[in-house]
């Protein structure tokens, strides 16, 4: 069983992965393209990239490769043959059980050691790449701005020497107040020999420059100086870096995604406890806080007042005194200031409020990385015995029938995993619910297909179906007609025990609407079963 398995499960395995990582490769396109890249730097990205995406592919090469082992022996009638000879279901699949814990260990173990290293170097990586400057590639008849600070244009162009002609360059290095715009009929790019700075070497032209920096123009707003030159050879530099830094891997590692799981367990105390704290101090503030201004003090008689802790009632506030200002005017300044005053104490309790809140989402995603250490280990053990039993009902192996209903079934699973992170990581649902949800929801799916594996149920047998003679109105019959029902019924049967061999086979699969391969399979059990109960017997 083994060496049926393994050979399929490392195809289908290395598909999947062939197939996520041709998604990444689509979503990533805009910012490898175009950034003159070696294949040291690309080939190491799409190595992480791909131990990154070993927990997608994993689930979905055990229940393809499942689908189609236990097809192909439904579909040869292996697995009726083992079954008939007293084999049961689970005897067959003993060993791919044992398979599936140690794949499923080994998983854990991937999740916890390998992922956050091998997450951390590919997006440092990818974040190096995104922040690289582009390969100068100047297109004609368009302003070309991926040079910082410039923006360029070229008539026309020559590839062979390079030559551009009938240049414009707008330069806002040194702001818009200070632009410079340089006309030229050629000119020519290059860069240093340590690929910093941009050299450009311009023929024939005119450089027209603002002098709003300059004494005269700061302190007139009237007048504007500025610079006009022609020159016929000019040399410029540009701040251009063109080589590839690598961003530092330590700042990726303290975040959840390069974390183990005891990083993250102390990392979720950590955050839990400095969220508690600042709750617990921002709740004191405001018990303690005025009240518009009215401290927590109560008038005694005789004038004088006395500090209390009790929160001021509304009744306690004579509001009407507001409106017996000496002067009207004075009345409304008094209550701009209590409406300014509650938007300003409105506005610092939101912001402390949406802090709170970002550091509640950060451990919410500490909390979901550390539930994902798990669910791929369970995920696999779930796959395999959907996979298992479902190939063993449908009897279909290849790669039409299992790899249509394994992409339906991940499909499925895909969508409420996702359903269920969403819900965890906004809030909506308690972390080990939304990320536990998939498994939850597949959990009675494994179990109901296994049920029906064992039991040899033809409940998703097509062929089952398709052989059912169609449904026919009983006709009524006479008296005469009920009488005789003995003769027509044998005569019915009649046909089933003619002749012997493979002709009464096809001549009752025929009478029955059963196809000959059905047939035979039928009396093959029925022959096993007859010597079975022979040897018991004995």
């Amino acid at each position: 069983m083994l060496q049926r398995f393994l050979p399929v499960f490392a195809m289908t395995f290395f598909i999947s992965l062939f197939v996520v990582l041709m998604q990444f490769l689509w979503r990533t396109i805009d910012d490898l393209v175009g950034k003159g890249l070696s294949i040291d730097v690309l080939g190491e990205l799409f190595f992480y990239a791909a131990l990154t995406f070993v927990p997608t592919a994993l689930p979905l090469a055990v229940l393809l490769a499942s689908l189609m082992t236990f097809g192909n022996l439904g579909e040869k009638f292996e697995l009726t043959a083992m079954k008939a000879s007293g084999v049961s279901l689970f005897k067959i699949m003993r060993p791919l059980i044992v398979l599936m814990v140690c794949i499923s260990i080994g998983a854990f173990f991937f999740q916890n050691n390998l992922l956050p290293i091998a997450q951390s170097k590919m997006w440092t990586l990818l974040f190096s790449v995104r922040q690289k400057s582009p390969e100068v590639e100047i297109p004609e008849r368009s302003f070309y701005d991926q040079i910082p600070n410039m923006n360029l244009y070229v008539e026309h162009k020559n590839p062979e020497t390079g030559m551009l002609y009938d240049m414009i360059i707008y330069d806002v290095t040194n702001g818009l107040d200070n632009s410079r715009v340089i006309l030229a009929d050629s000119g020519k790019f290059s860069f240093t020999e340590d690929k910093t700075r941009l050299f450009l070497h311009l023929y024939n032209g005119e450089m027209f420059e603002n002098l709003r920096d300059n004494s005269i123009g700061a302190s007139s707003s009237r007048y504007m100086p500025f610079r006009r030159e022609n020159f016929s050879d000019k040399q410029i530099y540009f701040a251009f870096d063109a080589n590839f830094n690598r961003m530092d891997e330590g700042g990726m590692r303290s975040q959840y995604i390069g974390q183990n799981i005891s990083q993250l367990r102390r990392s979720i105390d950590s955050i839990s406890a400095q969220v508690d704290s600042v709750g617990g101090i921002y709740a004191d503030e405001l018990k303690r806080a005025p009240v518009m201004g009215i401290g927590l003090r109560r008038a005694i008689p005789g004038g004088a007042y006395t500090h209390t802790r009790e929160r001021l009632r509304a009744e306690d506030i004579d509001l009407d005194s507001v409106f017996s200002a000496p002067t009207p005017s004075m009345a409304k300044t008094y209550l701009t200031q209590a409406l300014s005053m509650a938007k300003r104490q409105r506005q610092e309790y939101e912001f402390r409020s949406l802090a709170l809140n970002d550091q509640a989402k950060l451990m919410r995603r500490h909390d979901i990385e550390l539930q994902r250490k798990f669910t791929l280990s369970f995920a696999c053990i779930i796959f395999f015995f959907i996979g298992a039993p479902l190939g063993a009902i449908i009897k279909k192996g290849g790669l039409g029938t299992p790899l249509v209903v394994s992409v339906l079934l991940f499909i499925f699973y895909f969508i409420v995993d996702n359903a269920g992170y969403k819900m965890a990581r906004d809030g909506k649902a308690e972390v080990w619910e939304g990320i536990w949800l998939s498994t939850i929801v597949l959990l009675p799916l494994g179990v109901f297909f296994t049920y029906k594996a064992v039991g040899d149920s033809a409940v998703f047998n097509v062929d089952a179906y398709a052989a059912l003679p169609p449904h026919r109105p009983r006709a009524a019959t006479s008296p005469r007609a009920e009488g005789n029902g003995d003769d027509r019924s044998a005569a019915r049967t009649r046909p089933c025990h003619a002749g012997s061999g493979s002709r009464r086979r096809t001549a009752c699969a025929r009478h029955l609407g059963r196809t000959p391969a059905m047939e035979a399979k039928i009396c093959m059990e029925n022959s096993v079963r007859t010597q079975r109960r022979a040897k018991q017997s004995c």
